[in-house]
């Protein structure tokens, strides 16, 4: 049942759609869910074992993690896990932001163009926001 020269018109794909922000959210909504799943999932592991392991393995988790005094790697190694960090936590804000989106579009709400476009561009505004309070609280001298 092959038909052979079909005038019928192919799916549409990413060179065809004109980018917008419920585009780039909804992309965005993906890869924030994986990258927690799967980077922060390996570093909540590590940190599960570090406490498991006991206050040295503690130690040496937060020397290559965040203060980079256990050798010359860890000075490296910490400004990677600060941006692991900071990454972790505004995928978490995006995926969150972007979920309430989701739910508030399951309910039937929110489709109209412009409705639509200004949640997209509230839910990235929110996370880079959200994260830099989140950080800038932890952070503050006590």
């Amino acid at each position: 049942m092959a038909q052979a020269n079909s005038n019928r018109p192919l799916s549409p794909h990413l060179q065809i759609w004109r980018w917008g922000p419920a585009m780039l959210v909804s992309i965005l909504h993906r890869v924030t869910g994986n990258g927690m799943a799967f980077a922060g999932l390996g570093l909540l592991l590590w940190w599960i074992g570090a406490i498991a392991g006991g206050e040295h393995s503690y130690q040496t988790f937060i020397a290559y993690v965040w203060t980079g005094t256990a050798s010359s790697l860890s000075v490296v190694t910490s400004l990677l896990g600060k941006v692991v960090l900071i990454g972790l936590t505004w995928a978490f804000f995006q995926h969150l932001a972007s979920g309430v989106r989701h739910l508030v579009l399951d309910i039937g709400a929110g489709y109209e163009l412009d409705a639509n476009a200004r949640w997209s561009v509230l839910t990235m505004v929110f996370s880079v926001i959200a994260t830099a309070l989140f950080w800038a609280f932890l952070l503050m001298p006590r």
